[in-house]
């Protein structure tokens, strides 16, 4: 065994080794050396690549001999670059797919946090991709900074208590995540300005102002009370207008007139109770007594009238007023005095009840 160099790649191997372990060549029977120079060479080649020494028919014969296996060890080298190749490519292929489904995750990671208002989102974004592209980093730092100033506008809103601050807070942060408590909160505000004050008017601005309010249906249920229990200017009319025309029946002495204005069956007239129309034609009569040639009666303006539903919407008014009364004797004397009366008047228009007292000077 001798230490020969490789005629492939010059490393230092041994004639008997069956290939270069460096460069994978062919060495045992396949390698002379030159007898001239001591040049080693692959025993196929007809001279010494060195010195040109020829090695004659033998190692031409050597040369026929051994082409065939150069040629396979070379069909070999070709197949081992061309499988290597192909797992450089595949690698490749891999790593691409690999990183562009990396790169679409973080894509629509970055979509999703762009799009939400919750900071966290924003946050878990930022510690999942830290070596995401730099505009998505600070266009996630910008969007994150902003919902703080959001977060900072609302607690100030809040503080404040006020509703022109929360709608300030709105008209700057239109899309703000607190945009729906706040509208709640304006919702609450003006509720409790309209049911403090505790009007019509009042309510019906607020139902106006809020079709779809927290509280409509308690504001429709207090605007029906109102109506049930405010006397309204009709309903003074109405009142009004049933006493003239009892006092003017007195006045004429018209009993059809005046029992027209009367219930059929009155709680009270007067004192007596369950009264009926008879009795109220029987005091008319009774005040003209002889002597006197007319009387006046005249309401007075005072009125204090109450409400109260009796069921079914139906109203029964109670009425407090004053009445003055001019009577005329035949002696052409006249005489005037004062009455406070006490009243009903039922849903039906009629008085139900009728009392009154002399007023003293």
């Amino acid at each position: 065994m001798a230490i020969i160099k490789c005629p492939e790649c010059n490393h230092e191997i041994s004639d008997k080794a069956p290939v270069c372990p460096c460069c994978g060549a062919p060495i045992a029977d396949h390698v002379v050396t030159c007898p001239e120079c001591g040049k080693v060479y692959f025993s196929n080649q007809t001279e010494c690549p060195q010195c040109h020494h020829l090695t004659g028919k033998e190692v031409a014969a050597q040369a026929d001999v051994h082409t065939k296996p150069t040629n396979v060890h070379k069909n070999n080298r070709i197949i081992i670059m061309v499988v290597v190749a192909v797992a450089l490519v595949v690698c490749g292929i891999c790593y691409a797919f690999y990183h562009n489904a990396q790169s679409d995750k973080e894509q629509i990671a970055y979509e999703a946090a762009m799009a939400s208002q919750d900071a966290d989102v924003l946050q878990n974004y930022l510690a999942m991709y830290p070596n995401a592209p730099e505009e998505h980093v600070d266009s996630i730092q910008s969007h994150l900074e902003m919902l703080k100033a959001i977060d900072r506008d609302w607690t100030n809103a809040m503080v404040s208590g006020s509703k022109s601050a929360i709608e300030r807070y709105l008209a700057e942060h239109p899309n703000s995540p607190f945009k729906s408590t706040a509208q709640h909160m304006i919702d609450s505000i003006d509720w409790s300005v309209a049911s403090a004050a505790g009007n019509v008017e009042s309510l019906e601005a607020y139902i106006e102002s809020h079709p779809d309010g927290d509280y409509v249906e308690e504001a429709n249920d207090a605007i029906k009370n109102l109506n049930t229990t405010t006397v309204q200017p009709e309903d003074k009319l109405l009142v009004a207008g049933v006493f003239n025309s009892f006092f003017q029946s007195l006045n004429a002495r018209d009993e059809e007139a005046l029992t027209s204005t009367t219930s059929p069956l009155m709680t009270k007239f007067l004192g007596k109770s369950n009264a009926t129309r008879s009795d109220v034609v029987t005091f008319m009569h009774k005040i003209y007594k002889n002597g006197v040639s007319t009387m006046k009666w005249q309401p007075m303006d005072d009125y204090k009238i109450s409400k109260k539903d009796i069921g079914s919407q139906k109203i029964e008014y109670t009425v407090v007023f004053s009445a003055k009364q001019t009577v005329t004797h035949d002696d052409g004397s006249t005489e005037d005095l004062q009455y406070r009366v006490n009243a009903k008047v039922s849903p039906e228009g009629l008085i139900s009840e009728f009392n009154m007292v002399k007023i003293l000077e």
